[in-house]
């Protein structure tokens, strides 16, 4: 198993049956008080006749780095939850509510903390936590009040803890199945890894620096701080020590002023990009031509136009959007909160409890094609629950979000062999 203010009594009482976290008795024999569920409808119940399970959402929707990436996520589980309350909901007994106690955390990881507080005592788990930095300052917490939540992000602590449904292969195996593609399609002798600070960052350089050692190439790691205009370092270590294959961590603006700069300097490696370096607009951005010369995406999931049950779903449940995978990413990460939720009810406990205990026995999830079933193994011990399955895109202009699958899921020999017995970031 994965280890893992003050008012009066009345208006407490008034502020707290307002907000949906007191219930009476109902037909699942719940207790009058069940954080986040009540017997009352959710606000826009499909019916009416059934109670509301609340979840929060914490993400970054104006001022971060991931803000392009993750209003998609936000507006994609709006749509996935209103498709499952249209379907019948939870168990016939319960429809979803992810709209009443959505914040944005501006990927500051005090701000991410500060408004889970706000939000906390009104849900019984988190359909979305942005940011492996920003969810590592809650986690405390989450543990403490078992607090089940789904991470917009793949830091490969997440492997390690219960409350956590991480969906799709980390930051550390993504970057392992890269060098290791690129070791098929190029050969690199060199390997640098540009990464941000932090859970994200560091994950995935840690991964790209087990990778090159296992292959016996020459690594180095670059730290870079987020913004478009703070990559001067980057890029001249880049072009002072020219490694072959460069594996980016980072924003999307941040991972085109390096491709374009270090391009216009004269660099003529290759760039492999972990997911969330990657939007559409880059291709109308002044480094679209050195992206599509230098740059291939890796990804834990396929794109927007996939041929799969869940994708189809998803574009029906979304018409008129402009694709981008950030809305794949926020439906396919909904998944298992969905299986959990169904598990818990089920079972008779509708609680953060019986919700916790469901998690912890599930071996697969029906994700509807979008990924193997066994990408949602949270009953396992870490090493053996961790997925390690990857894809690479390139560039392509006719695809509806900029890029179409060269390889499709695959595991590398690196993460194959490796054994997972902490963070990966922790050795970096």
């Amino acid at each position: 198993m994965k280890s893992r203010y003050v008012v009066a009594i009345t208006a407490a009482v008034a502020l707290l049956s307002a907000c949906g976290v007191f219930r009476g008795d109902d037909e699942g024999g719940q207790s009058a008080q069940t954080t986040g569920v009540t017997s009352e409808p959710c606000p826009s119940a499909a019916d009416r006749n059934k109670g509301c399970i609340y979840l929060g959402s914490i993400s970054d929707l104006t001022a971060g780095p991931f803000a392009a990436l993750a209003v998609p996520i936000t507006e994609a589980q709006k749509a996935f939850w209103a498709r499952v309350n249209k379907a019948g909901g939870i168990g016939g007994t319960y429809e979803v509510d992810v709209t009443r106690y959505v914040r944005d955390n501006k990927y500051n990881p005090e701000v991410h903390r500060q408004v889970y507080n706000e939000i906390k005592d009104q849900v019984l788990g988190l359909a979305q936590t942005l940011g492996s930095p920003t969810t590592a300052a809650i986690i405390g917490d989450l543990k403490a009040s078992s607090v089940v939540s789904a991470p917009a992000s793949w830091t490969s602590a997440w492997e390690f803890e219960d409350v956590v449904i991480e969906t799709g292969a980390n930051y550390c195996v993504e970057a392992m199945n890269s060098v290791d593609y690129a070791m098929e399609a190029y050969q690199p002798k060199s390997v640098m890894a540009v990464h941000l600070a932090g859970d994200y960052g560091a994950d995935a350089a840690a991964g790209a620096k087990i990778a090159a050692e296992a292959h016996g190439l020459e690594f180095t790691g670059v730290e870079t701080p987020p913004g478009a205009t703070e990559q001067g370092r980057a890029i001249t270590e880049i072009t002072r020590v020219k490694p072959d294959l460069v594996i980016l961590t980072t924003g999307p603006a941040d991972a085109a002023t390096i491709v374009g700069q270090s391009a216009a300097a004269g660099f003529k490696g290759r760039f492999i990009g972990t997911g969330p370096t990657w939007n559409p607009a880059l291709l109308q951005s002044p480094a679209a031509e050195a992206l599509k010369a230098l740059y291939e995406q890796s990804a834990p999931g396929k794109p927007w136009n996939a041929d799969t049950p869940g994708h189809q779903a998803m574009r029906e449940a979304l018409p008129g959007v402009t694709p981008n995978d950030g809305y794949t990413s926020g439906w396919a990460w909904a998944y298992p909160m969905k299986a959990a939720l169904e598990k818990m009810v089920a079972g008779g406990d509708v609680s953060r409890a019986g919700l916790l205990a469901a998690v912890k026995s599930l071996k697969t999830v029906d994700y509807e094609g979008m990924l193997p079933p066994e990408a949602g193994n949270y009953a396992d011990d870490p090493n053996t629950a961790t997925f390690r399955q990857t894809l690479i895109n390139k560039l392509d202009e006719t695809a509806p979000t900029g890029v179409t699958e060269v390889r499709d899921f695959f595991t590398g020999p690196t993460a194959e062999s490796y054994t997972f017995d902490g963070p990966c970031f922790a050795k970096l």
